[in-house]
């Protein structure tokens, strides 16, 4: 690391933790692979899309216990 860069890296050290937190955030956003970012977006836009399917009530909503359920039958039966 330079000189340049070491300070740099100091000052950015004293800054409040949150505003560290954000240099850190965009940091590590610069570098992920665009291809990643896209996924990421196409992820976030279909979570929202079935948030809002729920919300609105068009979901059709089943018990987590008895998925749950359905589930470890589902797999005893295939171990036997």
């Amino acid at each position: 690391m330079s000189q340049h860069e070491s300070d740099l890296l100091a000052k950015v050290l004293r800054l409040p933790p949150s505003v560290r937190a954000q240099f850190a955030h965009e940091i590590l956003a610069s570098l992920d692979d665009p291809a990643e970012t896209e996924v990421e977006g196409r992820w976030a836009a279909e979570i929202e899309r079935r948030a809002d399917e729920v919300l609105s009530g068009l979901a059709e909503l089943e018990d987590a216990d008895l998925v749950h359920e359905q589930l470890a039958a589902r797999l005893g039966a295939t171990r036997r």
